[in-house]
């Protein structure tokens, strides 16, 4: 009798993966689902013995099914994992992944997309995105917690309408998020990043279905400088690819430019700011709020900064934290997982992996 394919289903903090792994014929597959993340294997702060820990959990395994980029997988890891023969991902690429390294190795490599999502012009992103900005805007969390405490009215809103939208990027994302603020909310949007022209922010604009120019003949999406930007922004929001080129591409710089009344969010990736830059701004108040859905090191540790200090209180800004929680619906988390087991099946038929990263 065949030994069975053995299976790692990683960073399932929902449990969500199991009911559909199970459509794999136990006799044939052998699943384990892990609901925890270990610390990355590349990151400076990782000792050895977790590293250890991480290899231990990872080498018996053939297939690794990751969920988008928890669990990196540097080339020295991979080295270090001999059974592997297929790893799978989510999204339509993966920073973590040493895609040089596993395809030196002749490991397939293939991701998975919420394509009924994409056809239908939603973006789970974009929706939490919106809500962080309103929610930091309103003092959600704050009044929330003031009205359960015995409190009343301890706080003000920040009204939009007739504000400045900035975005750090006019991707996909970038756009979806500024056309909501502008239309929805009455906000002027202002947009920087390094190879961004007028002309392309004017295309993006008519893409999206909005005039290049409003009624007094401004710019829909106007094009600023990066100083321009965290000056005159009312909301500054991050829509960036995170690579070598943009880490750390937010500093102390930037951030003391922005108004006192300002609101920071970032759903994009935690390393594009450097935090501790991030940090030191809150912590003396010198803006409103942060919303942030992203961090250097996910998750949180217990011990972080981000947890422990008592936001809003004696001159620190408010912060709104959420944990990466930007793509997290269950029907597109149901979407990809599925595609992993159809891409199992495809693979062990010899047949061509659906969205191959490589």
């Amino acid at each position: 009798m065949a030994t069975p394919l053995k299976i790692a289903v990683l960073d399932d903090y929902q449990g969500l993966s199991e009911t559909t792994f199970k459509a794999l014929d136990s006799s044939s597959y052998e699943v384990t689902t892990f609901k925890d993340t270990l610390l990355p294997y590349n990151h400076p702060g990782t000792p050895q013995d977790v590293k250890d820990q991480l290899v231990k959990r990872l080498e018996p395994f053939n297939v690794i099914c990751t969920m988008r980029e928890r669990t990196p997988f540097p080339a020295d890891l991979i080295a270090r994992l001999p059974n592997l023969k297929l790893l799978l991902t989510t999204g339509n690429r993966n920073a973590a992944l040493d895609l040089g390294a596993l395809k030196a190795r002749g490991i397939p490599v293939a991701g998975a997309l919420d394509t009924a999502a994409r056809t239908a012009g939603v973006d789970s992103t974009t929706e939490h995105c919106v809500a962080l900005i309103l929610a930091a805007a309103r003092n959600i969390a704050h009044d929330d917690l003031s009205v359960k405490s015995g409190g009343w009215q301890t706080s003000y809103a920040l009204g939009l309408a007739g504000k400045v939208f900035g975005t750090a990027g006019l991707g996909r994302l970038g756009v979806k998020v500024a056309k909501i603020m502008n239309q929805s909310f009455g906000m002027r949007v202002v947009a920087w990043s390094r190879n961004l022209t007028q002309e392309a922010a004017d295309e993006q604009a008519r893409l999206a279905g909005l005039p290049v120019e409003d009624s007094d003949g401004e710019k829909t999406f106007k094009v600023v400088s990066k100083e321009e930007l965290f000056k005159t922004a009312d909301v500054l929001s991050l829509h960036l690819v995170l690579s070598d080129r943009s880490k750390g591409i937010i500093s102390s710089a930037d951030l003391a430019l922005m108004k006192p009344t300002a609101i920071f969010v970032n759903t994009s990736r935690g390393p594009l700011v450097v935090e501790q830059d991030l940090l030191d701004t809150l912590n003396k108040g010198r803006i409103r709020a942060a919303a942030l859905d992203t961090f250097d090191l996910e998750p949180l540790p217990l011990d972080s900064k981000w947890r422990t200090t008592s936001w809003g209180r004696d001159g620190r800004s408010q912060v709104l934290l959420t944990p990466h929680m930007g793509y997290v619906e269950k029907g597109a988390l149901d979407v990809w997982y599925q595609q992993q087991v159809e891409n199992i099946k495809r693979w062990q038929k010899g047949e061509a992996l659906t969205l191959s990263l490589y």
